[in-house]
């Protein structure tokens, strides 16, 4: 007898932590800079990568120590589900917390860490280090990835 997979058997909060960290596409969206309109609360992301994601894997470079690294990085975690909206659609943590299923490019449906690639989902040469922008010009890099929409 063939068993579901455990993202369509399980809640977020019943995952192991190796369960959940595999929900992980390694899109890098999340790594983004993000910029709030003042007056309408609406969240824009930018091409401006946190510093330590490595554009090429789209991996965080200090996973274990990120949180040192760079204070304001966000830590996702099951008892926050509420607070997913501002992930992109096309996340896995999103999309089960909103009871929708894992898209066919996702790595743990495709079998391959490519495809999350190949389908156009990942920032992968789209992005730009921190480094290389002074904070005043990040909204100069808002841009719209594909599933930023719902």
């Amino acid at each position: 007898m063939n068993e579901s997979p455990f993202w369509q058997r399980k809640a977020l909060a019943q995952m192991s932590e190796a369960e959940w960290e595999s929900l992980c596409d390694r899109c890098g969206r999340c790594c983004l800079h993000r910029l709030e309109d003042e007056d309408t609360g609406e969240i824009h992301t930018t091409s401006i990568a946190c510093r330590l994601l490595d554009t090429d894997s789209c991996r965080c470079s200090d996973y274990p120590r990120r949180k040192r690294r760079v204070p304001d990085c966000i830590q996702l975690r099951a008892r926050d589900v509420t607070d997913f909206h501002w992930l992109p659609a096309t996340c896995a943590y999103r999309s089960l917390a909103e009871g929708r299923p894992l898209a066919d490019w996702h790595p743990l449906v495709s079998g391959r860490s490519e495809s999350v690639h190949e389908a156009g989902i990942s920032v992968r040469g789209r992005v730009i280090s921190e480094e290389l922008v002074h904070p005043d010009d990040f909204e100069e890099h808002i841009v719209t990835w594909i599933g930023d929409t719902d």
